[in-house]
């Protein structure tokens, strides 16, 4: 697992000149746009990465398919303000999240001016096993597949029958935005050992790397460049597995 965040400096001191002139600052002189997060969550599961929607229990959108998020206390973190939010909607705690990008074009939210900051985080299927299910403000939560449509578009479909979510806000930009993100981090970071298991074969580290990609690799290349990287040790034990038991491997990196 990624290591957590360094925590915030302490705030730069004021002077005698500089207090002085807050007293009398006027906070009404330029407009303040809202700011909210959103955070998009992936896993991978059955040769699909798919990430964590919520269903809107209210206006604007209301019925609609949304990431998680919300809006950001006055006295709260950005990242605070992401884990809160994607607890109190569907249940997920305790997961490293990484800042994906600022979202602001002017008519994003029909409400007001309102700036999102996305989060996303990979995290194994059975590390959230039983934990996802709807909070406030969500109707319920559901697993969407990533697909790649026409014209090089990423976008989204249920796990069940295929359909296309109606989605709200710009939610489906910032996915887009989050997948082409973890596929371009593929290839200079060891971000692909946040969806597996503490130990996993070289087999299904290549199973994931194919399922972020969406295409083969080739089986002797892709192992030679990851065994020569250093970030792999042998654990004890092998997994049963096609024809013979396949060695069992740890990320060197991970702490957990």
């Amino acid at each position: 697992m990624a290591p957590p965040p360094p925590s915030p400096p302490p705030p730069p001191r004021t002077s005698a000149h500089d207090r002085e002139f807050l007293r009398g600052y006027d906070v009404t002189q330029f407009d303040r746009p809202s700011v909210t997060v959103d955070v998009c969550v992936f896993t991978v599961a059955d040769g699909d990465i798919e990430v964590v929607l919520v269903r809107r229990r209210e206006p604007p959108f209301v019925g609609a398919w949304a990431l998680p998020g919300g809006f950001v206390g006055i006295d709260e973190s950005l990242e605070g303000a992401a884990t809160r939010k994607l607890a109190e909607e569907t249940g997920i705690r305790d997961i490293w999240l990484e800042q994906l990008y600022t979202f602001g074009e002017p008519s994003r939210d029909p409400r007001t001016r309102v700036i999102t900051v996305a989060y996303y985080a990979l995290v194994p299927r059975e590390r959230l096993e039983g934990q996802v299910r709807a909070g406030a403000g969500a109707a319920e939560t559901a697993w969407f597949r990533i697909v790649d449509g026409r014209g090089g578009r990423i976008g989204l479909e249920a796990r069940e029958g295929g359909e296309r979510p109606e989605m709200a806000f710009d939610h489906a930009s910032i996915v887009e935005t989050a997948v082409r993100r973890i596929r371009g981090k593929l290839e200079y970071t060891t971000i692909a050992f946040e969806l597996l298991p503490r130990e996993f074969t070289l087999t299904e580290l290549q199973q994931v790397y194919e399922t972020i990609l969406r295409r083969r690799l080739a089986k002797a290349a892709f192992r030679r460049k990851v065994l020569s990287a250093g970030v792999l040790k042998e654990a004890k034990g092998t997994r049963r597995g096609g024809h013979r038991p396949a060695q069992l491997y740890r990320f060197v990196g991970r702490g957990r």
